[in-house]
């Protein structure tokens, strides 16, 4: 099939990519956030051997190991980089640890004027470990041709999202700390999101350079804010980082991917940023999202992860509703509208690993017969 004026790197399954970039596929691709996760016995086995959270995502053989692990499983049509949102703050020297049963903690999480003043954007060979895990990865992807099985996304969290954690020093149920300081301080506050955006950058940078196909921003916390300071503290951040990053590397095109939980509400205003992908959570209609971006980018998305507790019959069907909420695969005019089914948020530690096989299934099958 041509790909247009794209050029896409030699691969057994590039339909994730085609369909990122509004290309003809013949079924919808799928892949899951946090496909690699705790929900699969293998990837805990992983984990016990590296001893901890950390040891895990900071040691590439482990990381190339469970990144793998769900494609041995299930029919996905791309891999993600197993690592940590958090990787670039805990690299600026925010200590970050995971305490057992606990999300993560920093242990000098920015409070005050002078450790906004001290911030400053990482050294990147302190994250030589994901750059290293990536090339890992691609190797371990690549057949015996050489051509690689299905394309690798490399993230990061959006500069916000990495801000609340930053200053909150962990999760937060109010986000009491980091909106007292945007409110109060926003010079402080766009000081941190400045160093954040331009880190970000070179960081996904440095992973496009170590073999990434693909890059994904999530700002999880993105819907927290309020209209008027979503667009200020997170979205104009989000834009200034997909700016610096490439857009080819080594004659392939490099899609990017931006997700806002809770974003819903400035679908158009995140699909005029520059990016050729947009995550939706399972609050949207994706129909009428589709409507509202009109050809302006894809949209990626959005079954509600908790359908993946009920029976395998009601799996196939809310996967089919998903399917058929988009519609057609191709727009009126003839070109490829450009879906990539996922949930709408990160799957579930506790989800039974048969009912994903069944939701990967189902999406390949019903997008088959749409395009018959």
């Amino acid at each position: 099939m041509s790909t247009s004026s794209h050029s896409l790197p030699p691969l057994a399954n590039d339909r994730f990519l085609r369909a990122c970039l509004r290309l003809p596929t013949d079924c919808t691709p799928v892949w899951l956030m946090r496909q690699a996760g705790r929900y699969l016995p293998e990837y805990n086995a992983t984990r016990a051997k590296a001893g901890s959270f950390m040891g895990l995502a900071t040691n590439p053989d482990y990381a190339t190991e469970v990144t793998l692990q769900p494609l041995e499983r299930y029919a996905l049509d791309a891999a993600i980089l197993f690592s940590d949102i958090l990787t670039v703050p805990d690299a600026m020297g925010l200590g970050l640890s995971f305490a057992p049963g606990e999300g993560p903690r920093f242990a000098h999480p920015l409070r005050d004027e002078a450790d906004v003043a001290r911030l400053a954007a990482p050294d990147l060979d302190k994250l030589r470990y994901v750059f290293d895990a990536v090339a890992s990865i691609r190797r371990a992807l690549a057949g015996a041709d050489g051509r690689g099985r299905v394309p690798l996304i490399g993230f990061s969290g959006s500069p916000w999202t990495l801000a609340c954690y930053m200053v909150e020093g962990g999760g937060s149920d109010d986000y009491r700390l980091v909106k007292s300081m945007l409110y109060r301080r926003p010079d402080l506050m766009h000081r941190i999101l400045e160093v954040n955006a331009d880190a970000v950058a070179a960081y996904l940078n440095a992973q496009i350079d170590a073999g990434a196909q693909a890059v994904m921003v999530f700002d999880s916390w993105g819907g927290v804010l309020a209209d008027g300071a979503f667009q200020r503290f997170s979205l104009a951040y989000t834009e200034r980082v997909l700016a610096q990053v490439k857009r080819e590397h080594g004659g392939h095109r490099i899609p990017q991917i931006v997700f806002t939980k809770g974003g819903g509400l400035w679908l158009e205003q995140i699909a005029d940023i520059g990016c050729d992908v947009v995550g939706l959570d399972w609050t949207v209609n994706l129909g009428a999202a589709r409507a509202r971006v009109g050809h302006r980018v894809a949209l990626q998305g959005n079954l509600d992860p908790a359908v993946l507790f009920a029976e395998p019959q009601q799996i196939r069907e809310a996967a089919a509703g998903v399917l058929d909420s988009f519609g057609a695969p191709l727009n009126a005019d003839g070109s490829a509208a450009g879906h990539v089914f996922n949930l709408g948020h990160g799957i579930s530690q506790f989800t039974p690993p048969e009912a994903v096989a069944v939701l990967v299934d189902a999406v390949h099958e019903h997008s088959r017969r749409m395009r018959a």
